[in-house]
């Protein structure tokens, strides 16, 4: 069953309250509600067109992008601001605003370029995608919009980077639970999670390479890891009296 578009109602109720303005103003009305129906189903039959598909998802990929780095950044840039941010109110907020949007607009810049030049390659090899072409559009990709080093793309490098490096991890036998997989596209194929014991000696691992780290050559760990071992493991070891024992660092 299809559904009658939205402004063919807005059209119809402008319509009967107008009705006493005389049939040419009606004709005119009608005209304007086909004239939107006849446009959105048009719009609707581009964008759900075979043939249009690749290059739309290059712009919804961009949206995505940007949504997705304001969801992230945003929470962690106003905990930072408020845990460790220096400065009134104001600054603090200028500050979570640039990093949320520079967050967003490079994940969109990201996804866009990616999607383009993994487009880009599927037509240069006769409409048939190889193994190496997701490698090629990531590596350039990561290098225009990532390869400026500042405090936002850091951070995320250090996250994708610790990704690729558990991957390499010998994996478990069975996927995560299937009941909390998703019921999109590609949800045939499962995440499988580390093997247990080999995930125990990587973070065994990685705890004490990172507090070894923290310890003796503390400026090489990320800033925003550097303050949170800080506030954890330096700050408690301050205090004096009980209520900055108990209720507030020194």
């Amino acid at each position: 069953m299809q559904l009658i578009p939205v402004t063919a109602f807005q059209g119809y109720r402008q319509l009967v309250h107008n009705s006493h303005s005389g049939p040419q103003q009606l004709a005119t009305l009608l005209g304007r509600s086909v004239m939107s129906s006849s446009s959105l189903a048009l719009i609707n039959e581009i964008i759900t067109n075979p043939a249009y598909h690749d290059y739309l998802a290059v712009l919804k990929g961009a949206r995505n992008g940007f949504v997705y780095g304001v969801k992230v950044r945003f929470p962690h840039a106003l905990v930072m601001s408020i845990l460790f941010g220096r400065g009134d109110w104001k600054s603090r907020a200028k500050v979570i605003y640039r990093a949320s949007r520079q967050h967003a607009m490079n994940l969109a810049k990201f996804v866009s370029i990616y999607k383009s030049l993994l487009l880009v390659q599927k037509k240069l090899n006769g409409g048939k995608e190889r193994d190496t072409d997701t490698f090629i559009a990531g590596l350039l990709g990561g290098y225009f919009v990532f390869g400026d080093r500042n405090a936002v793309n850091e951070q995320i490098v250090l996250y994708v980077v610790s990704r690729v490096v558990a991957s390499f991890i010998p994996r478990a036998t069975q996927p995560y639970n299937a009941a909390s997989g998703s019921t999109r596209a590609g949800s045939a194929v499962k995440p499988i999670p580390p093997n247990s014991r080999y995930f125990t000696v990587f973070a065994a691992l990685s705890w004490g390479a990172v507090m070894y780290l923290f310890r003796h050559r503390g400026e090489t760990i990320q800033p925003g890891m550097f303050n949170s071992m800080t506030y954890l493991y330096r700050d408690s070891d301050v205090w004096r009296d009980l209520k900055t024992l108990l209720w507030h660092n020194t």
